[in-house]
């Protein structure tokens, strides 16, 4: 966990925050050690610079859950546009 506060400019209890408000969870190893991954590490700094901007910690989980949200459903849509499932049904005249 350390090492993980160190690559994300935060504290060890910033990260525990992060895990209680259920931001991120982080895989554990035998020795019980926090394993954090790189998307989980990009999603700790984008909620250290939130709240270095002023915004609560629970605002700020908020806000990156409805992030992430946006563009997973962004994404399903352009993929289903792509396929052609988004056709507009015909009109009825």
């Amino acid at each position: 966990m350390g090492r993980a506060a160190e690559m994300t400019g935060t504290t060890p209890g910033f990260l525990r925050a992060l895990g209680e408000h259920r931001l991120i969870t982080p895989l554990r190893s035998d020795g019980g050690h926090r394993r954090y991954s790189r998307y989980q590490l990009r999603i700790a700094m984008r909620a250290r610079d939130l709240v270095d901007q002023g915004t609560p910690i629970e605002a700020a989980c908020r806000i990156i859950i409805l992030e992430d949200q946006l563009e997973e459903a962004l994404r399903l849509n352009e993929q289903l546009r792509r396929s052609g499932h988004s056709q507009e049904p015909p009109a009825d005249t």
